[in-house]
């Protein structure tokens, strides 16, 4: 990475953060809206709206080549492969056990890009990593019992980081808009929700609630819609590219923090002193990606050798 950065590419660093704020918040939502809908009935009804909103962007790929029409399906179906398995995995374990195995997306990240990309990644984001980590153990109790579930979780987490590396590899196509991408992405998680619904879990397939009786249920649908699906793959799709990988991962790796930090506002959860340490130490490894260092350490150096 050069010694000083695009200002486009510290909007796209802070963007991500307002992402992972934004995700955070998803799952205590996701939590009120499962009273009423299931979840692969929620999933489908999601990402469908998504799709449809955002479907006459899809013109945009009449003059993408077949490899980068390729490419963006098979990030769709990533994100198809991602959210059933965290959606089924979370169902088979415990949630500290969730929270510490997604996080690993965040070290699995900078093997995926040295080994996709072809980028090493620095020894000041790699401290970054280790600093993420730590703070996902914290955030999750420091108590880890492996279960059935965690596999379907750990299989997430890889996803995630192979995800992030196949959509850097497509939105380097200047043709490729990232509208498109987040519309065949919604379009392939709500078809094979429906379908799998449909095929394997009836119960998961039931008629929507009414306007009128369940306005909560509508208004969480509308955030998800909106903020959680509409805003945040957009803004994912629209940093990858100006960013990499690594970098995205940490700061996507806040998420935690952020989702611990609303489950007490929100629905009135208490954290240990750990666990708030943890999301602190989440929060600054995020905030560490962000800081021009090499900028900084070029100016300083400069100021040093003018004195």
């Amino acid at each position: 990475m050069s010694a000083a950065r695009h200002p486009s590419m510290h909007l796209a660093d802070w963007l991500l953060l307002a992402v992972a704020f934004v995700w955070g918040t998803s799952y205590g939502v996701v939590k009120d809206a499962l009273v009423f809908y299931p979840v692969l009935g929620l999933l489908a009804l999601r990402f469908g709206l998504t799709f449809v909103l955002l479907s006459p962007a899809l013109r945009t790929l009449r003059t993408a080549s077949r490899r980068a029409l390729g490419g963006v399906l098979c990030a769709g179906m990533l994100l198809l492969g991602i959210f059933l398995c965290e959606t089924f995995g979370v169902m088979l374990t415990r949630a500290s056990n969730a929270a510490f195995l997604i996080s690993l997306c965040v070290v699995l990240t900078p093997l995926a890009e040295w080994a996709m990309l072809r980028r090493r990644p620095s020894r000041a984001e790699w401290a970054a990593v280790a600093v993420s980590l730590a703070g996902a153990w914290l955030l999750a109790g420091g108590d880890y019992r492996p279960n059935a579930g965690d596999a379907l979780i750990l299989l997430a987490a890889l996803l995630r980081a192979i995800s992030v590396c196949v959509t850097r590899r497509v939105m380097r196509d200047a043709a490729i808009a990232p509208l498109a991408v987040t519309a065949v992405q919604a379009g392939c998680v709500a078809g094979g929700s429906a379908v799998l619904a449909l095929v394997s879990a009836h119960g998961q397939w039931q008629p929507l609630p009414t306007f009128s009786a369940h306005l909560p249920f509508w208004g969480s649908v509308a955030w998800l819609v909106g903020a959680c699906t509409l805003f945040a793959f957009f803004i994912q799709n629209y940093a990858v590219r100006r960013s990499s990988p690594t970098r995205v991962a940490l700061l996507m790796g806040s998420e935690p923090a952020f989702g611990a930090l609303f489950a007490c506002v929100w629905l009135g959860e208490r954290l240990s002193v750990a666990a708030w340490t943890g999301g602190a130490l989440i929060v600054a490894a995020s905030l560490f990606a962000v800081v021009p260092w090499r900028r900084a350490a070029a100016k300083a150096v400069s100021e040093a050798l003018n004195a």
